[in-house]
């Protein structure tokens, strides 16, 4: 028994700084997500910025009033990064929940549900979906965005949309 114990504890041994890393590149990719966030509730564009990749490509699913599925693309994020810089009377605030992050050595996915309140005045809610790179100075950056919008059917839960009231 002790025999086994020991070759198993030797064939896993390898495969620990690994499993290490995946978890600490886990909270990385988590602090970049949280970096946006921060930024927009801020409206600091210029922090915004570091958490994007010089290069992005964002997406939005949602709904026209006629039910219809509308896909809107953008290729860089200069259009957002003014919405979130231009002042305005109200912090735009995007709490998110259900995080869930894969990473595949650079490479990294990350999916969130989420809300969106303007103030205390809720927008809208969806998914949250991001694609990430480790970049040169092995910082995380979002090089892909896609999110959907919908008003009806949000589920968010009630430790959230108490901080809104």
């Amino acid at each position: 028994m002790f025999t086994k114990i020991v070759l198993l504890f030797v064939l896993l041994l390898p495969s620990l700084p690994a499993a290490a890393q995946v978890g600490q590149d886990q909270q990385l990719v988590e602090a970049t997500i949280q970096k946006l966030f921060t930024a927009m509730a801020k409206g600091d564009s210029a922090l915004l910025r570091t958490a994007f990749a010089e290069r992005v490509t964002m997406a939005t699913i949602s709904l026209a009033k006629d039910g219809s599925p509308v896909m809107k693309r953008e290729t860089g994020i200069a259009d957002f990064m003014r919405a979130i810089g231009t002042p305005h009377p109200e912090p735009y605030s995007e709490p998110i929940w259900n995080l869930k992050v894969d990473v595949d050595g650079r490479f990294a996915q990350a999916w969130c549900d989420y809300a969106f309140y303007v103030g205390k005045k809720f927008s809208h809610c969806g998914v949250d979906a991001f694609h990430l790179y480790k970049d040169r100075d092995n910082q995380w950056k979002i090089f892909h965005l896609a999110d959907t919008r919908r008003k009806d059917g949000c589920d968010v839960p009630e430790y959230i949309a108490q901080q809104f009231r």
